[in-house]
């Protein structure tokens, strides 16, 4: 029985993280990379249409309030107000579609600085963490860290397991050894 569970968890524990992984590939196709795309366009019409479409997935997927955090709610993980932010920025984009060619570029690279943060690494979009698998964060965790202080157990358990087999084993050859002697 023990063996099953064991099993279980550790078929959890993988699922967990092909999910994780799963979610992270979705919000980089359907959100972060028009961010991106937003952040990087040239003109009003290219930034407000990547921006729209973020928005759009947005919205769709109900990422406009929350915290993504689980334990603690900390400023950089407000969906709200990113959400707010951005349906901001897209507003002015829209305002300045008749506007100079130097309002235009004022716009886009305040876009750009909304959209970005500027890191060791170099540039990155800015979004709360964990939005990836909101609503589902705490549920996520709650089974990763189950199935991960479960599975050492299940894997002592497992080489306890084999370790009797093997013995059982010895012990029916050695009979079986003792009965073609007599």
């Amino acid at each position: 029985m023990r063996k099953y569970l064991g099993y279980l968890l550790l078929l959890i524990f993988v699922s967990l993280v092909v999910f994780r992984i799963y979610s992270n590939i979705i919000i980089k196709q359907e959100l972060t990379g028009h961010l991106k795309r937003a952040a990087d366009a040239n003109s009003i019409e290219l930034a407000s249409n990547e921006l729209k479409t973020a928005l759009e997935y947005i919205e769709k997927n109900n990422l406009t309030n929350g915290y993504t955090s689980i334990i603690y709610k900390t400023p950089d993980e407000d969906l709200g107000f990113w959400y707010s932010n951005l349906k901001a920025s897209r507003l002015e984009l829209e305002k300045t579609k008749n506007s100079t060619s130097l309002e235009k570029t004022n716009v886009l690279l305040k876009l750009r600085e909304t959209l970005l943060d500027e890191g060791e690494k170099g540039s990155r979009i800015t979004y709360p963490k964990g939005i990836s698998i909101f609503p589902n964060n705490k549920l996520i965790a709650i089974l990763f860290l189950i199935s991960l202080v479960f599975i050492p157990i299940f894997f002592i358990e497992l080489m306890k397991w084999e370790k009797e087999e093997k013995r059982k084993k010895k012990e029916k050859k050695k009979s079986k050894k003792m009965k073609t002697e007599i």
